[in-house]
């Protein structure tokens, strides 16, 4: 068969394609998205797909820079980052961290969100974003559409990839988005079913993983079912989130154990706030249970609306420091990066969150 070399952003197409065609794939497909015949690294090994190559099944390999094992960051600073400010925020300012983003190498900056101004005013410019930012070759810039008037504008700006986002909590599910768990999810699969006639990729989310702000612990098995549901819909990939930051390294393990029985560790992220500062040890520990994607923001920015305590994303910087000194490669410029988040938190008016951040930057004044 023939072989395909392949950067970050054409294996988040390839894992789409892997979703968007499960159904349909032959034996070979499922037994190498499933079973033990692979390695549970997609990143850094030969992984077989449905490819579009000369209509064939294809043998699928990832390009790497070196040696190392591929990780892939997804940049969450511009919206879940930029979504939670007081203040209203310029879209020329929001537009140059988008482009900064884009300069220290990210494959992925979800770059605003298509909901209503009166619930979050601070992404009611979402539609003069994505006509500004420069849109690299090869970076994919997905958007947040919790429904379909939100997903209608989005494909009008000329997204490639959509979000959707459920929880694993009903309490959360009702404060957020005034519905039941099960009724996010009947919503969510309109929104997905028009995404996949636009040939939109999609990409889920699922909140409060680990511990609710209402309910206290959450049970692993929901989480599990959850992320099936979404997966379910048409997602390539779902995003477990510790929406409060009150999970440790063995609650993560637990609930990982629980969900990857249900949806392959290829098709999942990890999303970690740092409330309790245990964001890059859970994430570590995702990292250990086989999880090659981490979503991140930089200078630590954001937190969720919904959720109070929520006080940041962990930064992406501190991230990066972590997984490329334990062998990963994330193909983005840690320097460049710190003086990213440097130049939006000054603009935002406050020090940057990142530690390693303000390590760099001491040391280089």
């Amino acid at each position: 068969m023939p072989s395909v070399s392949l950067g970050l952003g054409e294996l988040r197409k390839g894992k789409f394609i892997l979703s968007k065609h499960y159904h349909n794939m032959p034996t070979l497909g499922k037994s190498c998205n499933y079973d033990g015949s692979r390695s549970t690294d997609p990143l850094h090994c030969k992984l077989r797909y449905l490819s579009f190559v000369n209509g064939k099944h294809a043998d699928v390999e990832l390009a790497k820079s070196g040696p190392d094992p591929v990780l892939i960051l997804i940049e969450v600073g511009p919206r879940d980052g930029l979504q939670n400010e007081k203040q209203l925020i310029p879209t020329e300012t929001k537009v140059a961290l988008i482009d900064k983003l884009t300069g220290t190498g990210l494959s992925v900056i979800e770059a605003t969100s298509f909901v209503s101004p009166k619930w979050v005013p601070q992404m009611g410019d979402a539609q003069k974003v994505m006509s500004a930012i420069y849109r690299k070759p090869g970076t994919t810039y997905p958007v947040l559409t919790p429904n379909i008037k939100g997903l209608e504008a989005a494909i009008k700006s000329g997204a490639e990839e959509v979000a959707i986002f459920g929880a694993a909590s009903e309490s959360f599910s009702q404060r957020n988005i005034n519905c039941s768990v099960d009724e996010s999810i009947e919503r969510f699969g309109v929104v997905a079913e028009r995404a996949r006639e636009a040939g939109l990729r999609i990409r889920g989310y699922v909140s409060c993983v680990v511990g609710c702000p209402y309910e206290g612990h959450v049970d692993p098995e929901v989480v599990a079912r959850v992320s099936h549901a979404m997966l379910s819909l048409g997602c390539y990939e779902i995003s477990i989130g510790d929406t409060i930051g009150v999970g440790r390294p063995k609650e993560i393990q637990a609930m990982l154990n629980a969900v990857t029985k249900r949806v392959p560790t290829s098709q999942l992220a990890i999303h970690c706030h740092d409330t309790y500062g245990q964001a890059l040890a859970n994430i570590y520990a995702a990292v250990e249970a086989g999880v090659r994607t981490v979503d991140s923001s930089v200078a630590g920015l954001g937190g969720c609306p919904y959720a109070k305590g929520a006080t940041g994303n962990v930064a992406t910087e501190d991230v990066v420091y972590m997984l490329e000194g334990n062998g990963f490669s994330t193909g983005v410029d840690l320097f460049k990066l710190a003086a990213v988040g440097q130049w939006i938190s000054e603009e935002l008016g406050r020090p940057t969150g990142s530690r390693v951040a303000r390590a760099l930057l001491a040391k280089n004044k």
